[in-house]
């Protein structure tokens, strides 16, 4: 019966469980022997009391003890069906001796029924069964020329019941170990879930790194960055003027005030971006307010004429969606601020139902917007307009850029909203 023992898949399995399932067949394994020794015990007392001599009855005993459980030591070791089948049809002949000694050693057969469901397969196991049914018959009559329906219908009943034990631990033995091997899969495929879901960790965390710095990078651009230029162009004319001799106090005293003015913002900008907060032109303000204020500033700095335009039914929009198009709004006016040398810039702002559109319109010098979004930045720029199509499409949005040298520019940044009942 050690030929059934746990498999080596059992060790993957949970603990508690293996404890139980071992349990079992140790159990069964102990009940089996005890049986055993105590059929031998009964068998050969029952032959001493019967007159058979008490060497040759102590002789078959041991030698049949002896092959029993040395084979049963031996099965630790291998399991091998066909030295199993050996080891047992030896144990049947020395049954079979002791049997010719003795009529009353054959309470062994119960063993030897136990074993053949254990050992053999179900057809070798019915007829070796079969033929140890027989030689417990025909015991009585070779030593007594008489037998009973006891003799008969209790070995009947016995081998049936014998056999039919074994082959149910079997299934027993065939469902724990099916199990264990579920166990074990289920451990495995419970180990791999944790090493994916530390990796999809992994990936979230670098993937909200990269998110975050194109983020700031965005930001600082759209804020910070626009402020120092606007304060270098000024700081230039001032400075223009002031060796020119044409500017008077006045003048001097406007280029600082609206130096100071816009350091003050790209720091409350700064503090912002470091705080991931909602931008400094929208704090207290509409959208509309915000863009208003940079469309006079722009005006104020650079003599640019200057319009805004908004629908009167402009819904409310979230903080994320007044955000980007508020960077946006800056990014372009940056862009005409540097590049277009225009003399008019327009500002619109309309409600297209299911989504908000911003509109920045200049009558510069233009520039060939063909392929754009995979034009690379140069060393005057280009990284603005690819920032704000990333900022948008995060929103599900769109930019679109028309141009041409010498016609103006457009830029249509459109954001889709809620509708009905949601907005």
């Amino acid at each position: 019966m050690p030929q059934f023992s746990t498999s080596a898949s059992a060790e993957a399995a949970p603990p508690a469980t293996v404890r139980s399932w071992r349990g079992l067949v140790g159990s069964i394994r102990v009940g089996q022997s005890v049986i055993t020794a105590a059929l031998i015990v009964i068998g050969a007392l029952r032959a001493v009391a019967d007159g058979t001599p008490v060497p040759w009855v102590v002789a078959v005993s041991v030698v049949f003890a002896g092959w029993y459980f040395g084979g049963l030591l031996l099965s630790e070791r291998t399991r091998d069906r066909a030295l199993a089948a050996g080891w047992l049809v030896g144990l049947a002949l020395i049954w079979v001796g002791a049997v010719a000694i003795s009529p009353e050693f054959v309470w062994l057969a119960f063993p030897l029924w136990l074993l053949a469901g254990f050992v053999m397969r179900m057809r070798w196991a019915i007829v070796f069964s079969l033929v140890v049914l027989l030689v417990v018959i025909a015991a009585p009559l070779a030593h007594t020329g008489s037998t009973s329906y006891a003799n008969i219908i209790g070995p009947v009943v016995g081998g049936v019941f014998a056999l039919g034990i074994s082959r149910g631990y079997l299934e027993l033995v065939r469902d724990g170990r099916e199990r264990q091997r579920l166990i074990a899969s289920l451990v495995a495929a419970q180990q791999e879930t944790a090493a994916l879901q530390d990796e999809l960790a992994l990936a979230q965390r670098d993937a909200g790194a990269v998110a975050e710095r194109t983020r700031l990078s965005r930001d600082i651009h759209d804020t910070v960055a626009q402020s120092l230029t606007s304060i270098g162009m000024i700081a230039a004319s001032a400075t223009a003027a002031a060796d020119s001799e044409t500017a008077g106090p006045d003048a001097a005293a406007r280029a600082l005030s609206q130096i100071g003015e816009l350091a003050r913002e790209g720091l409350a900008d700064t503090r912002r971006i470091v705080d991931a907060l909602m931008p400094a032109q929208l704090e207290g303000a509409a959208l509309a307010d915000a863009l208003r204020r940079m469309l006079v500033r722009l005006h104020d700095e650079t003599g640019i004429r200057t319009e805004l335009r908004v629908d009167e039914d402009f819904p409310p929009l979230p903080v994320t969606t007044e955000v980007a198009l508020l960077r946006t709004a800056q990014s372009a006016l940056a862009n005409v601020r540097l590049h277009a040398r225009a003399g008019r810039v327009v500002v619109t702002m309309s409600d297209g139902g299911d989504a908000v559109r911003l509109d920045v319109v200049d009558d510069g010098i233009g520039f060939d917007a063909t392929g754009w979004a995979s034009r690379p930045a140069g060393p005057e720029g280009g990284y603005g307009l690819r920032a704000i199509r990333e900022r948008l499409r995060e929103l599900g949005g769109t930019l679109d850029v028309e141009s041409a040298p010498g016609q103006g520019a457009a830029l249509s940044a459109s954001v889709p909203i809620a509708t009905g009942g949601e907005r």
